[in-house]
């Protein structure tokens, strides 16, 4: 059987449906899953060891069997701690079948497949009786079903239908409890994730403010949580206005609803200032007494800040309050978490609710198009004032009086930057109905509605009519296209520059002229953990499942490099920043295949956990924006990343040690090759010292790298956002930070609309390619490559 899948066209920004093996979905749910970063989460699985002991026991001193029910068992690992603390029976619930035939062997393999079934189903189809799945009523009921929200994963639902159906009254329950802690802080760094801020420009006639539209500044936002790694946002970003607030518990043992609910807690402000950001985590008690916790805490609310456990599978939620609001300190107020069945959000009252209100405020959702067309990163690279600078510096160095400037990106505000600046006229492309809609709120908001002009057209398809019959003497672009994933793929910025050519006048100027990929390797703090397998958890074999990882990631679609914004995971460098091609906007995109190489020399001693890529753009001569490395790379300390854009990771596999040797730096080997016709680039990377010096390393095989004829090509696939009308960023199911969430559920800032499609994304543009330090002489040996996305392997 064969699969459709969207895949976008990097040359004309199009998606086409291609089919793929049926089992396309499958590699990628594995290869994209946490399940490696749970079994390395040491304080998990501790903690649920110790809660499962306990219940057992308290079971046992009752004079009872055992009978334990694990929803959602993954790979087994909760049931056979059960097993191995005594339990009578356990049947293991696993809805995902590659899943649950995995736990089925890993059971098998650690000898417990006389006390653990089983039962690929989801909870809700699962039967009690003689002729069911269970016999009878479980008294003990573990599950694992959170996520960073903690509810994101239908915990509640399930837990619902469990104790009516599938459960005795009054069971143990493992974990017992949960509970939603929150703290009200002001936050013009979170805030500016959220709202667009005033922009000043000083122009010749004065200064000029861009403001936002009264409907964005009104609108709550987007209607799902931005969940972060909140311990590497510094202290200095945020305010604290309240003390950490215990929201609402859910007590896992008794019957829980999964209805619309709000719980308030009064408070006084512990300083004064403008409200605008709930943090918020949660915590498990794993016993009725609640002296076995596990806490997402972030390290300021820790009760032990130096035993802060790394996980990335949950992390901490930063919600927005609908608009901000002015707080006393000392003067009480209320601060209200709502949750229907899968989402919280909160709100600011200054008396509580009555306690059987029925009617609760619903979920705050955009109406002003802004949060559907930018995500939470967007907005913070708009408001940065410091980039806005760099573009408005480098317009002036290009902009004439006489200068007829077209702008392309999605909601871009450079057009209105150029007007202000002195540009005679003014075009910006929009080629959707939502970027059109809410440039054309901006425009009117700022009285420009008549000095701007819109064109809702693809850029291909523009005629000189649409431009007035006038010739483009500046073509302006960020570059930014929402449907962009990887660093590379905003080239396409490059495919429309070749599409507008026949409009661009003599001496037209490209703004920005040309654009950079750069590569360093380093070695991570803890994000090589999601990558590493992890053999034993807790004294059980789980090298089934690591082997199944590997599998996943050796299909063809996932060797691939991977989005992640790496200012949340520190990270020092074991060598250079590195530019290894260079991308030439004032041509077209090239006609002819090209092939160069290079080296990247490892510097310091570390684990080479993987290679991180980024893109830069050189809107001049002398001003350049990075989407990845902000400043030099120290050799201590770690690097400082581009917090608005997400960079490339391809990882290394991290059981391989690579240690710079004590003889010399080893170096590692690069090739890459670019196809205009599909826009993509392969890339192979070879460890050169150690082929060299020891002839061809075995381990290189599974470091993922090249062996003179071994060679494997990959491509980037996603599940994207749909809408009829919004060109959302598409953010994958394998690629979104939450872990494991359901088909359909939105839950990362950039998803707003998340269906099953499997999309493998080609890379949206091309580029002319040159080696670092390439001569013009060898140039007419390897010629320029041209470039798009990243396609190959490290």
């Amino acid at each position: 059987m064969k699969v459709f899948c969207g895949r976008a066209n990097p040359t004309t920004g199009s998606v086409e449906w291609l089919e793929e093996d049926e089992h396309y979905d499958y590699h990628q749910e594995i290869a994209r899953s946490s399940y490696a970063d749970m079994l390395h989460d040491k304080d998990r699985n501790m903690k649920y060891y110790q809660g499962i002991r306990a219940a057992v026991s308290r079971v046992k001193d009752r004079g009872q069997k055992a009978l334990v029910l694990d929803i959602g068992t993954g790979t087994g690992l909760l049931s056979m701690m059960a097993v191995t603390a005594g339990a009578d029976f356990c049947y293991a619930i696993e809805v995902f079948k590659p899943m649950a035939d995995a736990a089925v062997k890993i059971v098998e393999k650690n000898g417990f497949s006389d006390k653990i079934k089983v039962i690929n189903k989801h909870s809700t189809e699962v039967t009690v009786g003689p002729d069911g799945d269970l016999p009878c009523r479980a008294n003990i009921l573990i599950t694992e079903l959170f996520d960073t929200e903690l509810i994101g994963e239908g915990a509640l639902p399930s837990y619902e239908h469990a104790h009516r159906h599938l459960v005795q009254a009054n069971c143990e329950a493992v974990p017992h409890r949960a509970t939603v802690y929150a703290q009200l802080v002001e936050s013009r760094r979170m805030w500016s994730w959220n709202k667009l801020f005033p922009i000043r420009v000083q122009t010749s006639r004065g200064e000029r403010v861009i403001i936002p539209p009264l409907e964005l500044e009104r609108c709550p936002g987007a209607p799902s949580v931005c969940d972060i790694q909140l311990n590497q946002v510094s202290p200095a970003d945020f305010t604290i206005l309240s003390d950490v607030l215990p929201m609402f518990s859910v007590d896992f043992s008794k019957q829980v609803s999964s209805s619309a609910a709000c719980h308030s807690r009064q408070f006084e402000p512990l300083v004064s200032g403008r409200a605008q950001v709930v943090l918020s985590w949660w915590d498990i008690e794993m016993d009725p007494e609640g002296k076995i916790k596990c806490t997402m805490a972030p390290f300021w609310a820790h009760s032990n800040p130096e035993e802060l456990q790394w996980r990335d599978h949950w992390m901490q939620c930063v919600y927005f309050l609908p608009q901000e609001e002015p707080v006393v300190q000392g003067s009480a107020l209320c601060l209200v978490a709502h949750h229907d069945d899968y989402c919280v959000w909160y709100s600011l009252q200054k008396t509580s609710p009555e306690k059987n209100e029925r009617v609760h405020p619903v979920r705050p959702v955009c109406d002003c198009q802004a949060h559907l067309l930018w995500n939470r990163p967007r907005f913070g690279e708009i408001n940065d004032r410091n980039r806005t600078e760099q573009y408005i510096q480098a317009l002036r160095t290009v902009l004439k009086p006489d200068s007829v400037c077209l702008c392309v990106s999605d909601g871009s505000l450079l057009s209105m930057l150029a007007y202000h600046l002195g540009a005679e006229q003014v075009f910006t492309v929009e080629n959707s109905a939502a970027s059109h809609r809410l440039m054309k709120k901006i425009f009117r908001a700022n009285h420009l509605e008549d000095k701007i002009n819109i064109i809702e057209k693809r850029p291909e398809l523009l005629t000189p009519a649409d431009l007035e019959g006038k010739k483009v003497s500046l073509l302006l672009g960020e570059p930014f296209f929402t449907t962009s994933l990887l660093p590379w793929h905003n080239l396409y910025f490059w495919y429309v520059r070749t599409a507008v050519d026949q409009h661009l006048g003599p001496g037209a100027v490209v703004m920005p002229q040309a654009a950079s990929l750069h590569v360093m390797v380093v070695e991570f703090r803890d994000l090589w953990q999601i990558r590493s397998p992890c053999g034993n958890c807790e004294g059980f074999d789980v090298r089934i499942m690591d082997d199944m990882i590997k599998r996943a990631l050796d299909f063809r679609e996932s060797k691939e490099a991977e989005p992640h914004p790496l200012w949340e995971y520190p990270c020092r460098s074991l060598s250079k920043p590195q530019q290894i091609l260079t991308f030439d906007f004032r041509q077209p995109v090239p006609l002819q295949p090209v092939h160069a190489e290079g080296t990247i020399e490892l510097r310091r001693r570390g684990r080479s956990h993987g290679a991180v890529l980024w893109m830069e753009y050189h809107l001049t001569t002398d001003s350049t924006v990075s989407t990845g490395l902000l400043k030099p790379a120290e050799d201590e300390g770690d690097c400082c990343w581009n917090p608005h854009c997400k960079q490339a990771v391809y990882f290394f596999n991290t059981t391989l040690d690579l240690r710079v040797p004590l003889g010399g730096p080893q170096t590692v080997t690069y090739t890459v090759e670019f196809r205009p016709h599909a826009g993509d680039i392969t890339m192979d990377f070879t460890l050169s010292d150690a082929l060299d010096r020891n002839g061809p390393n075995p381990h290189l095989k599974r470091f993922g790298l090249r062996v003179q004829q071994q060679q494997v090509t990959k491509t980037s696939t996603w599940t994207p956002c749909c809408s009829s009308e919004v060109r959302e960023e598409a953010v994958p199911e394998q690629f979104r930070r939450r872990s494991r969430i359901p088909a359909g559920r939105r839950r990362e800032p950039e998803a707003q609309c998340v269906t099953r499609h499997s999309v493998s994304i080609l890379a949206p543009g091309g580029s002319w390619w040159q080696s670092p330090g390439m001569s013009p002489a060898s140039l007419g040996k390897t010629g320029f490559k041209p470039g798009g996305t990243l396609v190959g392997t490290l």
